[in-house]
């Protein structure tokens, strides 16, 4: 089944598509405390990030509920460092990517643990404290639940960095049982 969600992400047009262990992921209190630092804007004020999106140890628990995930990547290339355009639509791009991603995995398992890269931005301004306008299809992000992006590429056997000029978003699916 994971060769199958390999291969339906690689069509979807994610650049790199790896299956990887939850078991092999760590949460990390130094990667929540960057997010306490509220350096994105989004620390308690989208229900996706922190604290709003649970504890570190609530979160680490339901990554170890999790049997098998999948990394998914997008990468590209940049004019230079400061292709600041360059990186918002490379960005865009993995966030359209990874929503239909999500999308397609919540059908068929709706318990799937679905984190991205950044916060969730499927609204343009989040709703919090209101209740959230699409709970079912919101993610937090990687960070947000402790994990070190870098980290989880080695876990499952991807690269985090692709040499220079380039960048890469990643984010994962993680799920209850194959």
């Amino acid at each position: 089944m994971m060769e199958d969600w390999v291969k339906q992400a690689l069509a979807l047009g994610f650049t790199a598509a790896a299956p990887v262990d939850p078991a092999k992921l760590t949460v990390r209190e130094d990667v929540r405390a960057m997010c306490a630092a509220d350096r994105c804007h989004a620390y308690n004020r989208n229900w996706t990030c922190p604290p709003a999106c649970g504890t570190l140890e609530e979160c680490g628990a339901r990554i170890a509920r999790c049997t098998s995930g999948i990394l998914v990547q997008t990468m590209g290339t940049l004019e230079d460092s400061f292709d600041y355009e360059g990186m918002m639509e490379l960005e865009q791009r993995h966030l359209d990517q990874f929503h239909k991603f999500a999308d397609l995995v919540r059908k068929t398992d709706p318990d799937a643990l679905c984190l991205g890269s950044g916060g969730c931005r499927i609204c343009k301004t989040c709703a919090h404290p209101q209740p959230c306008r699409f709970p079912s299809r919101a993610c937090s992000s990687m960070e947000a639940y402790g994990l070190v992006v870098s980290e989880a590429c080695a876990a499952g056997g991807l690269a985090y960095y692709y040499g220079a000029g380039t960048l890469a978003y990643t984010a994962c699916v993680l799920f209850r049982h194959e």
